[in-house]
């Protein structure tokens, strides 16, 4: 009795251990600046400025894409993306940028990466 005990917590444990790492590959990631300048800089990634056409004007990090998160249109928008290639957004200082990544999430995209810090953060000198 003791080993079918036994084995079967070993069961439950291997079955939660492993959907908690597919939820961790999938979903919304804070990234930081690091990250952006690693991953995204020069690379061919779907990376989108959430913020207003006139701040995008401005300035904008690399060659991000304007999707204006408060545009009615926004969703037709994000649409064009796709939805099994991750995702990389900011804003100004990270709270458009969350909300378009729960709107991503919401409409079936696979990986979202959230640069919390945004474009402040991004025109910030380094120490």
């Amino acid at each position: 009795m003791q080993k079918v005990l036994n084995l079967l917590f070993s069961a439950v444990c291997c079955l939660f251990f492993c959907s908690c790492q597919s939820q961790k590959e999938e979903g919304v990631k804070k990234i930081d600046k690091a990250t952006v300048k690693s991953d995204v800089i020069g690379k061919d990634v779907q990376f989108i400025d959430v913020r207003t056409p006139k701040e995008y004007l401005n300035g904008h990090i690399d060659d991000a894409v304007n999707m204006n998160v408060n545009d009615p249109g926004f969703k037709d928008q994000i649409l064009q993306l796709d939805k099994e290639q991750p995702v990389y957004l900011y804003c100004k200082m990270g709270g458009r940028s969350n909300r378009a990544a729960q709107l991503l999430q919401e409409m079936g995209f696979q990986t979202i990466y959230d640069y919390s810090g945004g474009y402040k953060d991004w025109v910030k000198p380094e120490k």
